[in-house]
């Protein structure tokens, strides 16, 4: 028996997010669209059409597809927006991202990390799509606001300086640790400032660290 052809691979794995509960026909379109494979490390390509997370250097992981379509739809992104991301990782959230919106700024504390997320998604041609070597707790104030911000580690509560940067009727997307453990939760901004919240239920994702890594030491830069 031949084995699955990469477009065959390709429909499974849509109609997987399908049954698992993703509707959103952007996001559908922006995982058919985006080549995880592309961001995996090699030793990990042949499962990059599954929903699991994959190892990367450095102790990090690229998240479940399942759960990168689940962030995407909580954006509500409906094309045209700017978007910054907290936590690059691989890079691939980001290409799924700018399948949709107009900017993407994302921001990776692991400057290796950063560097390699960078030259494949300047590989893809992604020219809208801007990777830094940074610290993304608070933010990134050079291109707010900001029309949506995703936070891709578990935090306490929202960055008050991220929240400033998102624009009037922007969403936060973020893994919040609380009561009832960690949750995906959705914060909108309204006119006046305030932000309702809604819970989008569980959420497994790394606590936020501070500070730049320079290496794979853990040795934060200028150490």
């Amino acid at each position: 028996m031949s084995e699955d052809s990469d477009f065959d691979k390709l429909m499974r794995f849509v109609l997987e997010l399908r049954q698992g509960g993703v509707t959103d026909a952007r996001v559908l379109a922006a995982m058919e669209r985006t080549p995880r494979a592309h961001f995996a490390p090699e030793q990990f390509k042949a499962f990059a059409m599954e929903d699991r997370a994959l190892p990367l250097p450095d102790g990090e992981f690229m998240t479940k597809p399942s759960t990168v379509a689940r962030v995407l739809a909580a954006l509500e992104l409906r094309g045209g927006e700017t978007v910054l991301e907290v936590g690059t990782g691989s890079g691939y959230q980001a290409a799924a991202l700018a399948t949709i919106a107009r900017r993407v700024v994302s921001l990776e504390r692991r400057i290796a990390l950063a560097a390699e997320a960078r030259a494949r998604i300047g590989q893809l041609r992604l020219m809208h799509v801007y990777v830094h070597a940074a610290d993304g707790a608070d933010g990134w104030a050079e291109d707010a606001p900001y029309d949506a911000i995703v936070v891709n580690a578990a935090i306490g509560t929202p960055s008050p300086t991220e929240m400033k940067q998102l624009a009037s009727g922007g969403v936060l997307v973020a893994p919040v640790v609380g009561e009832n453990g960690q949750r995906l939760m959705q914060f909108r901004k309204g006119a006046d400032g305030s932000f309702v919240a809604r819970d989008l239920g569980p959420a497994q994702f790394a606590p936020m660290a501070r500070g730049l890594v320079a290496d794979a030491t853990g040795k934060t830069a200028g150490e």
